[in-house]
This record gives C-alpha cells, sequence and structure tokens, in this order.
C-alpha cells in the first residue's frame, strides 16, 4: 500500500507495532511456522522483476523465508523510511476533515486518509484460564512467539489448541520434548503437505509461467492458480472415487479441495469427501481409541479452515506424546504445576504453549481505538458484529479504509492475491477522491445490502455448519455471531469491486471538502 500510494505522489507513513517488517511472518516464529499457499504463488505480483530475481527454496516456505522475501521486498523499494516502527497505535478519531492518531507512545499524527493493513490473524486469543498467573513453568502464544526461540529439549510441553497452527507446532514440539500432551476441544481435518525442496527446474518453469499463473488466479474462486475439477464425484464408481480422493490425498496440500467438485455446497460429496479423509486418520494413528478422538464429526470437511500438516497424525504414535479430550473433560484451571482438568485429573508441565488462534479480522481492527463521525466508536458501531461495505470502508467512519476486513473474501483465499487487489483499489479510489477533492464514506443502505449478501453467500454453502469456526466469531467467548469473511468466490468479488468503481462509486457517498468547510 505504501509503494502503491507513493508511487501516485500522495505523502504517506506507515505505523508499526513491531520493530521489523513482515506483519503475521515477524509474530509467528512459533516451531513449525509455514505457509499453507505454495511459494511460487504465495508472494506480490505487482512487480515482474521481483518475481524473477527472488528465488524461494521449498514447495510451501517456512516463517523465516517468507521474513527474509518481505525484508528483500521492504530494502528493494525503499519502503523502510515511510515507516515508523516500534510504533503502537492508541486511538484513531476522526476530527472532522483528517484522522487524528495517538500512539502508545505520546505521539500524534494526522491524516487525510486512514488504510488499515492490520491483518485478519493478528490478534492473539489467549483463554482466560483460572490460575495461568500462578503457574510456575513459562507459558507462550503461538501468535506472540519469543524471538529467541523457545528450548523445549527434555521438557514436559503442552499444547491447548489442534487447528492449523497447533497442527503444525505439535510434531515439531514433540521431536525434542521428554513429554508433549496435546488438549483437544475440536478434532481437525488435515492433509499431508508433502513439503519438499524446490528444484531449479521448478522455480525456473513457474517464473517463465508466472503470466499464466497470475491470470488462472485472478480468475479463481480463492486467489490459487488451480481450478476446481468438473469431475461429478458421486457419478462415479465407488473404487473410482476412492482413486480420485486417493490421487489428491498423495499430490497434497490445498489442491486437495480442488480435485473435489461441489465439496463446500453439496452435503453428500462433503460426506463422501469427509469420510475418506477419517479412514485415513484410522489408517494412520495405531491406537484406535486415540484415533477415535482425533476423527472430527462435528463439522464437514472444508468448514473450517482446512490445515496441511507434516506427520500430524503420526505424531500421536510417539510413546512420548498423550492426547486429552477437551470437549469430554474440560480444563477447569492452571496450577502451579501443569494443568488441572474438571475431573481433577492433573498433567504437570514445564511449558504450555496456547495454540488458540486469534479474535480474526474483527478484532485486530477494533484494537486500534478507531471513533468515527460524532466520536463513535466502532466497537459500539459493532456491537451487533462487523458490517462493512465490500469489507474496503465502514458506515460513519468517513475516509477509513481496511485491507481485507470482514466482508471481504480475505482468509478463504490466498492472502496475497486478495491484499493487492485491495490495495490497487484503494489506491484508485484515494485518486480519485484526490483528484475531485472529496471525502468518501460507504453509505448505510450499500453496507446493509452487503451485509445481507455476505450472510446469503455463506448460506448458499455448508461454512455455517461448523459452530465452533472462527470464521463466525465462535473461538472468542461474547463474539457476535456473525459469519466474517465473504464466500461468493474471489473473481466474483473482485467483479463487484470493479463495479463500484466503474459506476462512479454509487455506494460511497462522496462529499465534497470545499462544501464541508
Amino acid at each position: 500500500m505504501v509503494h502503491r500510494l507513493r508511487g501516485l505522489g500522495i505523502s504517506v507513513h506507515g505505523l508499526e507495532a513491531a520493530d521489523g517488517v513482515g506483519g503475521t511472518w515477524f509474530w509467528n516464529r512459533y516451531p513449525g511456522a509455514r505457509c499453507d499457499s505454495e511459494s511460487y504463488y504465495y508472494c506480490y505480483a505487482f512487480s515482474r522483476e521481483l518475481e524473477q530475481e527472488w528465488d524461494w527454496t521449498e514447495r510451501y516456505p517456512g516463517q523465516a523465508e517468507i521474513l527474509s522475501y518481505l525484508e528483500h521486498v521492504a530494502d528493494r523499494f525503499d519502503l523502510r523510511r515511510s515507516f515508523s516502527l516500534s510504533t503502537t497505535v492508541s486511538s484513531a478519531s476522526w476530527g472532522g476533515d483528517r484522522w487524528v492518531i495517538d500512539t502508545e507512545g505520546g505521539e500524534r499524527w494526522t491524516c487525510r486518509w486512514l488504510v488499515t493493513a492490520v491483518g485478519c490473524l493478528s490478534s492473539a486469543n489467549v483463554p482466560d484460564i483460572p490460575g495461568l498467573a500462578s503457574f510456575a513453568g513459562e507459558w507462550h502464544h503461538t501468535g506472540q512467539w519469543p524471538h529467541e526461540g523457545v528450548d523445549v529439549t527434555g521438557r514436559r510441553v503442552g499444547v491447548v489448541g489442534t487447528g492449523s497452527t497447533g497442527i503444525q507446532a505439535i510434531p515439531v514440539l514433540a521431536a525434542s520434548a521428554a513429554h508433549l500432551t496435546v488438549f483437544q476441544r475440536t478434532a481437525n481435518f488435515s492433509i499431508p503437505a508433502r513439503n519438499a525442496p524446490l528444484s531449479t527446474s521448478e522455480a525456473a518453469g513457474y517464473k517463465a509461467d508466472y503470466a499464466a499463473i497470475r491470470e488462472v488466479q485472478q480468475a479463481s474462486t480463492n486467489g490459487h492458480p488451480f481450478v476446481v475439477s468438473d469431475v461429478d464425484t458421486l457419478a462415479l464408481p465407488d473404487d473410482e472415487r476412492r482413486a480420485l480422493f486417493q490421487r489428491a490425498w498423495e499430490r497434497g496440500g490445498l489442491r486437495f479441495r480442488a480435485a473435489v467438485r461441489d465439496v463446500l455446497t453439496d452435503p453428500a460429496v462433503n460426506d463422501e469427501t469427509s469420510e475418506f479423509l477419517r479412514s485415513k486418520i484410522r489408517s494412520t494413528v495405531d491406537d484406535p481409541e486415540v484415533a477415535e478422538t482425533l476423527t472430527p464429526r462435528d463439522h464437514p470437511f472444508a468448514t473450517k479452515r482446512p490445515p496441511i500438516d507434516t506427520d500430524y497424525f503420526e505424531t500421536y504414535n510417539r510413546p512420548n506424546v498423550s492426547l486429552v479430550d477437551v470437549r469430554a473433560d474440560p480444563i477447569e484451571a492452571v496450577t502451579r504445576d501443569g494443568v488441572r482438568l474438571a475431573s481433577g485429573a492433573e498433567h504437570p508441565l514445564d511449558v504450555l504453549v496456547f495454540a488458540t488462534g486469534f479474535d480474526a479480522l474483527s478484532g485486530p481492527l477494533l484494537r486500534l481505538g478507531l471513533r468515527g463521525r460524532d466520536g463513535v466508536a466502532l466497537a459500539d458501531a459493532w456491537a451487533e458484529g462487523a458490517a462493512t461495505y465490500l469489507g474496503l470502508g465502514v458506515a460513519g467512519f468517513p475516509n477509513l479504509f481496511t485491507i481485507t476486513g470482514p466482508g471481504s473474501p480475505s482468509v478463504l483465499t490466498n492472502m496475497p492475491t486478495s491484499i493487492e487487489q485491495h490495495v490497487e483499489w484503494i489506491a484508485d479510489l484515494v485518486a480519485h477522491l484526490r483528484a475531485h477533492d472529496l471525502d468518501a464514506e460507504p453509505t448505510p443502505e450499500a453496507q446493509a445490502r452487503w451485509a445481507d449478501h455476505v450472510r446469503e453467500a455463506a448460506d448458499a454453502t455448508l461454512l455455517p455448519q461448523a459452530a465452533s469456526s472462527w470464521y463466525l466469531g465462535a473461538n472468542v467467548p461474547g463474539k457476535p455471531r456473525v459469519f466474517l469473511p465473504y464466500a461468493g468466490g474471489f473473481a466474483r468479488y473482485r467483479g463487484m469491486c470493479d463495479a463500484e468503481a466503474a459506476a462512479g462509486y454509487p455506494g460511497f457517498a462522496l462529499r465534497s471538502r470545499r462544501r464541508a468547510a
């Protein structure tokens, strides 16, 4: 965003809480942290030169490699001079014609346009468990992992949470810990990543094909460079259907979903897919009781974020790994020496890891202390759930633009694709506002229509059936239950954004600054 606005000749400055660039990949340094999109398309598309000069080393890049890439981008385009690092925003208020931003360090900034690039998964969700402060060991949230690392060699480790982060961290922690105890509330589906080094010839092939790769991404449902199969899975004989699933399983990664048409819209297709994945858990985990506990039965496949893994289910065959079902026997308290369950059972621990995710999509924005027209707090405007227009702005908050905000495809897509689409769209809007000396904010009517459409798009899928999903805010106590991302598909969404701009932004109230003055 900074690069794009700077290219338009607009004065722009970024405020960043971290002491370095990288966002997600600056903070999430937990063992096993790795991308679940493949490296050749989990990267920027705005520069052909950048595409050609960077060499990825793995199919699925790890945290350190992605952070190195983002640092390279910041240096290559001379972006660091446009940022204040180690700067945390404490509040941001619309002052009638400008935004006034205060920081925890006592600085005050003013700007005509405020763009939030706070990410969808950046507000760590640490569960409020009685007794945590009394724990004599050390505890960490995966999204706030110490930069110096945590040595678990020979120590008793507990992990709370088996979402995508826990699924990545658990095998790595188990390899070093004296004993690892996994506290699972919700069993999860997971697909093998099949990660491997990226050969020189593979990398060269991707670089040669980038134009076509980007074209497929823009036309796809999820911003990935592959299309969903048109095979009618249910029409296949049982052996052919099983072979199709098996081929997709062996290929691994997020492409597994693309091998099965209608998996998120047809319950019968999903049932077949889910049962195949359950059979893989049973055939991988040696102990039938442990396998059953690890088998998801409360939500259809891919209605929660579908993780990919390296030896996740195999890890439960290790003698130093225990699985605790905290849905059957909930955590009652953290004690000085470990974790106590409702049954009275105690698990002694030296290190406690919370892989409990984030206050997703709306949480990072609420954390900014935003106040719009007439001093209305965003927290009050969203008391019944996050509401935006196109995920790009909020009624009552003039000249505020939200990159991958609630109501946009965001977390249901390859994030760089969605981020770049928003950056380009916001930059074009700002250029229009500057040229005509206008302020802009979504109209309440357009925002209400979009909220209805977001809900309809979700209801046309099986996604809302995962009652415990963070897509609905279900992982945060007291959070309103609203389906937060847009499930209608990236290409469809991009088309609607383009139509909005081409029509002169009818969903926005455009007000002359001269008249306002």
